[in-house]
């Protein structure tokens, strides 16, 4: 009798158990979800106000006196200071649990960082020195092809997946932008020469095509490391890769005389008629830009690159509205198309994610069920 009543027990005890194991376990893969997508939406919302802000403000740069390229590819990177801070959080919040090294980024990464870096400075000059001769609705247009380049590489070098979404998303979001090419020739800038549009039609292209492989290439960096990616750690990165990329362009600004020219530069801004707007401008561009590089890697973390690559050509419609609303450029019926396009190419994508996680559930969720005990009532 004693031993039927230990073993009664012991087998309610162990029931108990088995019921409480998969609601706890369910309950963390439940917070887990909850923190990747409060990620998301910060990042989407970093990489909207960098990539819609940018450009426009290095355009205002450019479009009131500004006339140094090196300083602006400066700027695109010259606001990762402000990364300590949240670095600065997280330690602090490690440090309570256990001991812990201020910076979590090991030889290996941080060597991959110094790389991209470089990669990153190169391609801020070719941006800048394409937005330097053309307006803000061309410049988003060659930017924007980087997509179908960042689908290819994507394809090689991590092994992208492609499902009908991704294509239907990837095809419209290209075709949005190829039709904005319809009569670009409005939108020229007043005393350009034809030579210095072509120059920066080709450097804008170049800068797309090489943002197209970095993406990939954070992404292959993320998968290769020998340590675990957390969000801690991606920052740590932006932090490296800004820092690079700003002392890359430091040095072209030395060898260009940017440093002598400043002072004059801002003596002659037309904006305001004062220099204190134009260091606010300069500030300004320092901050904005951080966000997109935040935003765009801190994308590719959260999801893959393609899909930060997709986010960032969603968004050009919103740059071209930005654009017209505040430099009076022209809205003409394809940027209208354009827009519709992209939309669609949006929700295309985000159908198709829903999709895809609503199936990848429900097996797992069947799987659980199968695995509790049943119990005699």
């Amino acid at each position: 009798m004693v031993g039927d009543l230990g073993s009664k027990r012991l087998r309610r005890l162990l029931n108990q158990r088995l019921h409480e194991e998969p609601s706890k376990t369910q309950t963390h893969v439940m917070s887990k979800k909850k923190m990747k997508t409060g990620l998301v939406i910060i990042n989407c919302i970093i990489l909207a106000i960098g990539n819609c802000g940018g450009p426009l403000i290095t355009r205002l740069y450019f479009r009131n006196g500004g006339k140094r390229i090196w300083f602006s590819s400066f700027l695109q990177t010259a606001g990762c200071p402000s990364i300590l801070f949240p670095l600065l959080f997280s330690f602090l919040r490690r440090k309570e649990a256990t001991t812990t090294p201020f910076f979590l980024i090991k030889p290996p990464l941080f060597l991959a960082s110094i790389v991209i870096g470089l990669l990153t400075g190169v391609d801020n000059y070719l941006y800048a020195y394409g937005l330097a001769y053309l307006p803000v609705s061309t410049s988003s247009l060659v930017i924007s092809s980087h997509l179908a380049f960042t689908a290819f590489f994507a394809f090689f070098m991590v092994k992208q997946k492609f499902t009908p979404f991704i294509i239907n998303a990837v095809v419209l979001l290209t075709l949005g932008a190829g039709i904005l090419a319809l009569h670009t020739d409005g939108d020229k800038l007043a005393k350009e020469t034809h030579k210095e549009y072509i120059v920066g039609f080709f450097m804008t292209l170049a800068a797309a095509i090489l943002y197209a492989f970095v993406l990939p290439l954070v992404e292959l960096t993320y998968k290769k490391a020998r340590q675990r990616i957390s969000y801690t750690l991606v920052l740590e990165m932006q932090l490296v890769l800004c820092f690079v990329a700003t002392c890359f362009c430091l040095v072209g600004m030395l060898a260009d005389g940017d440093f002598k020219e400043l002072a004059r530069e801002a003596r002659d801004f037309k904006l305001g008629g004062s220099t204190t707007y134009y260091y606010v401008v300069v500030v300004f561009t320092a901050i904005i830009w951080q966000g997109f590089f935040l935003g765009s890697i801190g994308m590719i973390f959260c999801a893959s690159s393609l899909v930060s690559g997709i986010l960032i050509c969603a968004l050009l419609p919103l740059t071209e509205v930005l654009a017209v609303f505040f430099f009076r450029e022209k809205f003409q019926a394809e940027k209208s198309i354009s827009l519709f396009l992209s939309l669609w190419g949006f929700v295309s994508y985000f159908y198709g994610q829903i999709k895809a996680e609503n199936k990848t559930e429900t097996p797992d969720q069947e799987a659980q069920l199968s695995q509790l005990p049943v119990i005699d009532s």
